[in-house]
């Protein structure tokens, strides 16, 4: 919940670069993709390649670059949908570059499994609590809690991976410990928050599964 917080503070800080980038007709999806593009590309080529503090410092960069678009789209006129979905696969893509060039990097020259496997299992909890959100707001519900949302996860894996970087031990295993555990919790706030507000909902139709819709129907019942 610290980015609904930082919010007015980020709003502020970038105000005027926005009247600028309005005032040339720079759009909200062109820096939706520079942010993405900039962020996958220093988790691939810093992080993976072993230069942690510039890669975490890099990627920061550009994830408040990315921070940018909403207040540019607002300023526009307001964001589209297809903005909105840009932006949310795009968040996606660099959370998930951050930790595979963990990944690459602890699976080779940086020679640590521990460190690889605690990566993927925060990147699997890190899937699943968005995709919790998202299917529970596309049946309806809002589900607005969490101890560990985007801001979290990205300030805990970028300041240990920086903090690794510059050679302070533990600093990533610390990180990600608690970026695990504290994902783990998330997840299940999640799912009683969605367990909590459907009671006593039946989805429409004949009652199967949403996620097999598209299966061929059988026989009617006899």
């Amino acid at each position: 919940m610290l980015g609904v917080n930082l919010r007015p503070a980020v709003a502020r800080f970038w105000a005027p670069v926005v009247r600028g980038l309005v005032r040339v007709g720079v759009t909200a999806d062109a820096v939706t993709l520079t942010g993405t593009l900039g962020a996958v590309a220093a988790a691939v080529f810093l992080i993976g390649n072993g230069a942690l503090f510039w890669g975490a410092f890099a990627v920061t960069v550009f994830v408040l670059l990315d921070m940018l678009d909403g207040a540019l789209a607002r300023a526009r006129g307001g964001g589209s949908v297809f903005g909105a979905v840009l932006d949310s696969t795009g968040d996606r893509a660099a959370d998930a570059a951050i930790f595979a060039g963990l990944v690459w990097w602890y699976s080779g020259d940086g020679d640590n499994r521990l460190i690889v496997g605690l990566s993927l299992v925060c990147l699997v909890l890190g899937v699943l609590t968005s995709y919790v959100k998202a299917r529970a707001e596309g049946m309806g519900l809002r589900v607005e809690v969490g101890i560990v949302e985007r801001t979290e996860r990205l300030i805990l894996v970028l300041v240990g991976t920086g903090f690794t970087g510059l050679g302070i031990p533990y600093a990533l295993h610390v990180c990600l410990w608690l970026l695990l555990a504290g994902s783990a919790v998330t997840v299940g706030q999640r799912f009683a928050a969605v367990r909590s507000q459907s009671r006593g909902m039946r989805l429409p139709g004949s009652g199967s599964r949403p996620d097999h819709a598209d299966e061929p129907a059988g026989p009617p019942p006899t």
